[in-house]
């Protein structure tokens, strides 16, 4: 069910922009399409941070034969240290082109074969090329285990995610991180003497790929680009069941329109190559639409020749061939070299391009970005004002994103499912009601009766209580002690039990078998997905139990006892301050509060519990508070390393 609403939602929002892009007609036209989506690109990635200095050093210079390699460390913000190599030419006078590698994820970063590879072959061609570190890999590891250089999570992904989770937060998206170093490495690479600021390139794979294509929307300074191994489509990759690092996952992307060709669209007519392979896991299909769409644009801006697309015949990674394809795209461009094929290279140890004795900056004493979000979440507790009544229902409505149709009073239509026997619930009966909360989305409440029901619930009553599930409404209604006291003291009482979207019955079941609880899995990829529809998806499922809660008092409940425990007690809670039928709150296992997760740096609650800049605007305490007024208990509450308990 949750894939299908994604893959709708997502194909609903390409449908619309391509409808746009082939309106295009004019030049003017095409550029007023690429100053639309430089600005829509702004507000997806938020305002930049002020440059401050880059306190750059070269800790080390290795002599080769025909270039040199000078291992540098500077501050892409205060205290956060970027490791990079630039590799220079030797023998050649004048200025010559530059281009900043971006790396994907590799363990040892700028030191994988691939992406030495490129960087050496640039400057054997003529190219200054300066390679860095991307966050949580190679000399940058933000969560070292106790006493050794090693990451406790695995390097890339993992630590990419630990932190970006966190940081939604406080409002803060490390894809705009990870921008901004590249950025800041430019900032670098034109102090240089021997860098052509008129010939500046871009390149990257993978991971690499994809701070590449954003970083082309962020900074004109860059003359021409080779995104490789991560342009397609964001609906290729929804349908597709292929989850992305949380930096990969832009804010409010696709509720803006974006997609990834846009990002390269905000450099057209620059020249740019998507390089692709044949064989990847980012769908080569996208990758084609991708160039179809920036070969119109670029045409009626009087450039076709800028924008090309070469598919590798491999599996994913920058191979040599598309290593050669980006040579010759970038020698077009600038003339530095009529080479056509890779240069001899001859790769180098890890050590030999470490910027740090050790080979990790820790040495340093650096910050990390979990230090710099549990700063900043305690920075917003003392600023931000304390919101009580009508202002922090409209904070929570605006933060949890609510539609008009979920905060409604219309009643929603529902299904009688067919009951089925040995639930042993804490009832001699039940029955199952699909409750449509939106097209395409159904919540299933549970009724418990004293006899089988076919029909739908009975009627009347002004009272009821509604059992919110952690993860499992059928599980928990055999196990869970609190529904069985709430069964206890509810004589005569109506007893419900309810899965909201994506959890118990509607548990997706993609992204490869048993996933849902990894890390990278169906939770987290729908959750990601969410926040570039602007849903968050702890907004989606507050907004099924409002509309569960409509349904109720359709059956004649107006006095509503509201419990929940454990994800289901985060979705109760937010639906009990906002529902005035709502007059009585029991939680079990609910979060302390966000600010406990942001300043936690082994955290342990899913990307879809986490609220996108809650932490701006109110905290967990504010809505508990506002609770007591509807007599709420507080069962057992849990803590930030507590929210991936069964």
């Amino acid at each position: 069910m949750m894939q299908e609403w994604l893959v709708n939602q997502v194909r609903t929002i390409e449908s619309q922009q391509n409808e746009k892009r082939a309106a295009l007609k004019t030049q003017a036209d095409a550029e007023a399409y690429v100053a639309s989506v430089r600005e829509r690109i702004r507000t997806c990635f938020g305002p930049e941070p002020e440059k401050s200095p880059l306190n750059a050093k070269v800790t080390r210079t290795v002599e080769r034969d025909t270039y040199r390699i000078e291992n540098v460390i500077f501050e892409s913000r205060p205290g956060l240290f970027v490791t990079g190599n630039l590799y220079v030419p030797l023998g050649r006078t004048g200025k010559m082109p530059g281009v900043i590698g971006v790396c994907g994820h590799s363990l040892n970063g700028k030191a994988a074969d691939a992406y030495q590879s490129f960087a050496q072959g640039l400057a054997r061609l003529g190219y200054v090329c300066f390679i860095i570190d991307p966050i949580g890999q190679g000399e940058r590891f933000q969560y070292l285990a106790e006493g050794t250089l090693k990451s406790r999570f695995s390097p890339g992904v993992s630590e990419h995610i630990q932190s970006g989770n966190q940081q939604a937060l406080v409002g803060e998206f490390l894809g705009a991180w990870f921008a901004w170093d590249g950025i800041r490495a430019l900032d670098y690479l034109l102090t240089r003497p021997e860098v052509d600021p008129k010939q500046i390139g871009l390149t990257g794979n993978s991971g690499g790929g994809t701070q590449t294509t954003w970083i082309c929307g962020l900074d004109p300074r860059f003359t021409m680009a080779a995104p490789a191994c991560f342009v397609t489509t964001f609906r290729r990759n929804a349908e597709n069941e292929l989850p992305a690092d949380t930096e990969q996952c832009p804010p409010a992307a696709l509720a803006l329109g974006l997609d990834h060709s846009d990002f390269l669209a905000a450099m057209a007519p620059k020249p740019v190559v998507i390089v692709a392979q044949e064989k990847d896991f980012f769908d080569v299909r996208g990758s084609m639409e991708a160039y179809e769409r920036l070969k119109h644009l670029y045409a009626l801006l009087g450039k076709p020749e800028n924008i090309q697309l070469h598919i590798g015949s491999d599996y994913h990674g920058y191979s040599r061939e598309n290593r050669e394809a980006m040579y010759r795209f970038f020698n077009k461009v600038t003339g530095a070299s009529a080479v056509t094929s890779e240069p001899d290279l001859v790769i180098e140890k890890d050590e030999t391009l470490w910027c740090t004795t050790s080979g990790q900056i820790s040495e340093l004493k650096p910050r990390t970005v979990a230090s710099l979000t549990a700063e900043t979440a305690k920075q917003l507790a003392t600023t931000r004002p304390r919101l009580t009544g009508a202002k922090l229902v409209e904070a929570v409505k605006s933060t949890l994103k609510l539609t008009a149709e979920a905060l409604g009073t219309t009643v929603p239509d529902y299904r009688i499912l067919r009951p089925s026997s040995g639930r042993k619930y804490p009832a001699k009966g039940s029955s199952t009601y699909a409750v449509e909360t939106v097209p395409g989305i159904q919540a299933l409440v549970t009724r418990l009766y004293d006899a089988s029901l076919v029909s739908r619930p009975p009627q009347g009553g002004s009272k009821a209580v509604l059992y919110v599930a952690h993860r499992s409404a059928d599980a928990e209604l055999r196990s869970e002690p609190l529904v069985a006291e709430l069964v206890t003291s509810a004589a005569d009482i109506a007893v419900y039990a309810c899965d909201v979207r994506g959890v118990g019955e509607s548990l997706p079941d993609t992204c490869g078998a048993d996933q849902f609880l990894k890390p990278y899995g169906s939770d987290y990829f729908l959750a990601a997905h969410s926040i570039m529809l602007d849903r968050p998806y702890l907004g989606q499922k507050v907004g099924d139990l409002l509309r569960v809660i409509a349904w109720l008092k359709a059956q004649g409940h107006q006095d509503i006892h509201l419990a929940g425990r454990g994800w289901g007690a985060l979705a109760a809670a937010f639906a009990a301050l906002l529902s005035p039928a709502v007059t009585q709150v029991t939680l079990k296992n609910a979060l302390e509060s966000f600010e406990g997760v942001a300043t936690t740096e082994d955290y342990k609650w899913p990307y879809a519990a986490l609220l996108p800049g809650v932490l701006k605007q109110f905290d967990l305490p504010d809505v508990y508070a506002a609770l007591q007024g509807k007599k709420l208990e507080n069962l057992e509450p849990w803590g930030a390393m507590d929210g991936m308990g069964a």
